[in-house]
């Protein structure tokens, strides 16, 4: 384990018991075990740390479940497996997902803040995705209010294992919340939230652009020994650059390198860009 890694765990678990703002530098590098000297060296500052963690944390679990919605071919499995890979997910990273859990909502560092918003934002469009896969015209007018339902039995039901500590059939907890979304979905028929108040509660955190993706491919291809993934990367590069290839191929080339650790969340703003 590297010293970064060593800070990232050890600040995951003191965070997670006091909260961002109760934890200082002192007691993580105390409890890690190292000088002030080694975390600025890993560390600008306890932001950045605190940035990072919030990154490493989403970065999987949208990548996850993105890719169920958009690439699942079973319709009928989407929710259940969403439900699920979500749950899954929380149980695996108890002490971080009670840190996101707690924290987004009382954060008083705006850039920790707007880094919330944004990885939210992004989750919300996963789920509107879903929901058009799922039930299409069906839920025309009701669909934002849909989405907020699918989020608030996430939150709600998370608490028995991240409070609470009690055995969790998460089998049976899918289905059971898949079947109260079926069934909302069906037979709401007086919708609250509509685009306009949407449009009123997303700020603009910018789209992805082509030189945002150019310089964070050069990063990765510095970061890669030889391998499929880093020749992917090469050919997805010059595919931006130049526009060569068809889209089947840059499907293929992003589906090289999306279970590549450090390139799965660059797959997923990729296929964003392309809107494939």
């Amino acid at each position: 384990m590297t010293k970064k890694q060593l800070i990232m765990e050890k600040a995951t678990e003191l965070f997670a018991k006091q909260g961002f703002g109760a934890t200082s530098i002192q007691q993580i590098t105390d409890y890690c075990g190292i000088s002030k000297g080694a975390f600025y060296l890993s560390f600008k500052s306890k932001d950045e740390l605190i940035e990072t963690l919030i990154d490493q944390f989403m970065i999987q679990i949208i990548s996850d479940i993105d890719y169920i919605v958009n690439r699942s071919q079973n319709e009928q499995d989407i929710l259940f497996d969403f439900y699920y890979t979500s749950y899954r997910f929380f149980q695996q990273h108890l002490d971080f997902a009670r840190i996101f859990i707690n924290e987004q909502m009382k954060s008083i560092n705006e850039e920790v803040l707007t880094k919330f918003r944004s990885y939210n934002e992004r989750i919300e469009k996963i789920i509107m995705t879903m929901i058009h896969r799922i039930y299409g015209e069906k839920v025309t007018e009701c669909k934002f209010d849909l989405m907020y339902c699918i989020k608030g039995f996430l939150n709600l039901y998370s608490e028995l294992f991240l409070y609470y500590n009690v055995p969790v059939d998460l089998h049976l907890l899918c289905q059971s919340l898949v079947e109260k979304t079926t069934l909302l979905a069906k037979h709401s028929r007086i919708p609250f939230m509509t685009e306009e108040m949407r449009l009123l509660l997303q700020p603009n955190n910018g789209k992805i652009t082509k030189d945002y993706l150019l310089d964070l491919i050069e990063q990765k291809v510095n970061e890669l020994e030889e391998s499929i993934e880093k020749e992917s990367l090469i050919l997805l590069k010059n595919n931006l650059e130049n526009h060569t290839y068809p889209p089947a191929i840059v499907k293929g080339l992003i589906e090289n390198i999306r279970n590549h650790p450090n390139c799965k969340w660059f797959a997923y703003l990729l296929l964003q860009y392309y809107q494939f």
